[in-house]
């Protein structure tokens, strides 16, 4: 019998790291990411630096921002934060054919076979993480388990970049730790049980289980599950999951600005990268999007369709959806741009010199010159002026 080896890489705070990673002057900084920049919105992630200053999980942002006028409040950007999941995915994907995504930031690895080929789990799983470190600058730490229940309670709990249960010690690696730890010990029915109990540990609910009519008169239709979690069983196999496709460029402004020629020459900018990028995929796009985040957490976007790729036309369309998102006067953190929804572009060749090829001729010949020379040879005026002023 070949010994199931299951990981669980967890990229802890990932969303954190990626915005210290955009903007390298958060790195010292208290940051606090909110679900809505409305007063009544909630903190979802925060720094340890914000916690220092009396922010909470949960807390209101009428709150925050009374008890810490330092901390950055700063929108989910959902976008970016796939975009790096998504990468990710494709780094660990060169370890194994098998992969199951879990929200953003966390994967399980079916290893099954492959201590043959790449020798000690702990040193592969440390290898990974070392890999993800060197291509995204975003730590994490991987769990060994003989399943993906043990793998993930492992990310949550142990310190450490790597850590491995053996196989026949799971029982004994959960006695310890809280009752929290079991998924159905989430369940709200579940929790009001434990708690009115007093159960604490997950080996109080180890010691209860040996009673097994009373458990299940006491937990009912949850007793076997929370049964077999607390002794550490679990059958479920890793689930190869294929992650939906977008590019996704953003510009984070040096200096907080909303003025228009500014902004349209950073949307300018992100058009020739996204246009480049669709030329070479020589794919068109049913979806573009733009989101607008500004200084004191609001967010806008507006969405469009990309059915050109020479520069002008992708320019257009940004610069169209900048005007209608961009309908507030506070002053703009970043610009984002999602692109997803591909589908085959073939290129018609006209006999006669039309305005569309003329641009797509063009588009083509300056993105030689930048392969060739960098992609500061050339620059229009306003994209020249606009960011040598910040």
């Amino acid at each position: 019998m070949i010994e199931r080896d299951v990981f669980h890489i967890r990229l802890k705070d990932i969303e954190i790291q990626t915005e210290r990673i955009v903007d390298p002057s958060l790195n010292t900084k208290a940051i606090a990411i909110i679900s809505s920049p409305h007063p009544n919105g909630s903190i979802i992630f925060l720094s340890r630096e914000a916690e220092e200053e009396g922010l909470s999980l949960g807390m209101k942002v009428s709150l925050a921002k009374k008890i810490s006028y330092r901390a950055k409040l700063l929108p989910y950007n959902h976008s970016l934060y796939n975009h790096i999941h998504r990468y990710i995915y494709r780094t660990v994907s060169l370890f194994t054919p098998i992969i199951e995504p879990q929200g953003i930031g966390q994967f399980f690895l079916d290893m099954c076979g492959m201590q043959a080929i790449r020798g000690n789990v702990d040193n592969t799983g440390l290898f990974i993480i070392n890999r993800i470190k060197e291509q995204t600058n975003i730590s994490g730490i991987v769990g060994i388990s003989v399943n993906k229940l043990i793998s993930s309670i492992i990310t949550t709990v142990a310190p450490g970049h790597v850590h491995k249960v053996e196989i026949g010690k799971e029982k004994q690696f959960l006695s310890p730790l809280q009752s929290t730890v079991l998924p159905t010990a989430q369940e709200k029915s579940v929790r009001y049980l434990l708690n009115f109990l007093m159960i604490k540990s997950v080996s109080q609910i180890q010691s209860m289980a040996e009673e097994i009519d009373a458990f299940r008169t006491i937990f009912g239709r949850h007793a076997s599950t929370l049964y077999e979690e607390s002794k550490g069983y679990d059958t479920s196999p890793v689930k190869q999951l294929k992650l939906r496709e977008h590019i996704v460029e953003q510009t984070v402004l040096p200096n907080d600005s909303n003025n228009i020629i500014t902004l349209n020459a950073i949307v300018k900018d992100l058009a020739e990268q996204i246009a480049c990028k669709l030329r070479k995929r020589k794919q068109l796009a049913k979806k573009i999007r733009l989101d607008i985040y500004y200084t004191d957490g609001y967010k806008k976007q507006r969405i469009g369709t990309v059915e050109k790729i020479d520069d002008r036309s992708v320019t257009n369309i940004l610069q169209q959806l900048l005007f209608k998102a961009n309908k507030r006067r506070n002053r703009i953190r970043s610009i984002l741009v999602d692109v997803w929804g591909f589908y085959p572009y073939s290129e018609q060749h006209d006999l006669f010199f039309t305005t569309e090829k003329r641009s797509m001729d063009l588009s083509k010949a300056v993105e030689m010159l930048r392969k060739k020379y960098g992609k500061k040879i050339l620059q229009t005026v306003d994209v020249f002026k606009a960011l040598r002023n910040q």
